[in-house]
């Protein structure tokens, strides 16, 4: 049988099926993402006593999923394609910047409150960018409350005037959790999108 074929009797490679896969693995990853981000959230919420290094591995963690749930989502079917290569830009930024909170940027209290706000404003703006890209995009609402979530997040922690590693921690927190439950609900949205079977 040969390529046309498998196509149109629905047993082969189509647009159909590679979009349904890669659905299958957005709200897969979505799903991850968001039990990651409370998780952490929970975590710095429950440890007052974190030091300032111990937070910047903390929401280094929680940057560097993220921005590994931008990139997979990127190529999820609620994502249009003229808008993919701006999410894929936010992902790999957020993996930078997770990547760099591991670091000595840890020491500044200052530049760890700069780099979560900077990780949630890029993915805040790219999202609410795909939800309002077209409407006949699916899950828009979806797309648009997690971005609008995650961009407050993100102007929260940049513009507030943290005096403490206690007051980052909680404010962070709170917001990890918030978007966290976002996100799931979101992964969950997108898995209902799909309709291939047994995945």
């Amino acid at each position: 049988m040969d390529i046309a074929n498998e196509a149109s009797s629905g047993t082969g490679w189509n647009e159909s099926r590679i979009v349904d896969l890669l659905g299958a693995a957005a709200w897969k990853v979505m799903v991850g993402g968001g039990v990651v981000a409370a998780a952490v959230g929970v975590v710095a919420l429950v440890w007052p006593g974190a030091t300032l290094a111990v937070v910047g591995v903390l929401f280094g963690v929680y940057l560097l999923a993220y921005g590994v749930t931008q990139l997979v989502g990127a190529f999820g079917p609620h994502v249009p394609g003229s808008y993919r290569a701006l999410s894929v830009l936010s992902g790999t930024l957020s993996v930078l910047l997770g990547l760099m909170s591991f670091r000595s940027v840890a020491q500044s209290l200052f530049l760890l409150a700069i780099w979560i706000g900077f990780g949630w404003l890029l993915s805040g703006v790219s999202m609410i960018m795909v939800a309002v890209s077209g409407s006949e995009r699916p899950l828009r609402a979806w797309s648009g409350l997690l971005g609008a979530v995650t961009l407050l997040a993100g102007l929260t922690v940049v513009i507030w005037p943290f005096s403490s590693i206690a007051t980052l921690t909680i404010v962070a927190g709170i917001w990890l959790v918030v978007i966290g439950v976002t996100e799931v609900v979101h992964g969950v949205q997108v898995r209902r999108r799909t309709t291939t079977p047994g995945l």
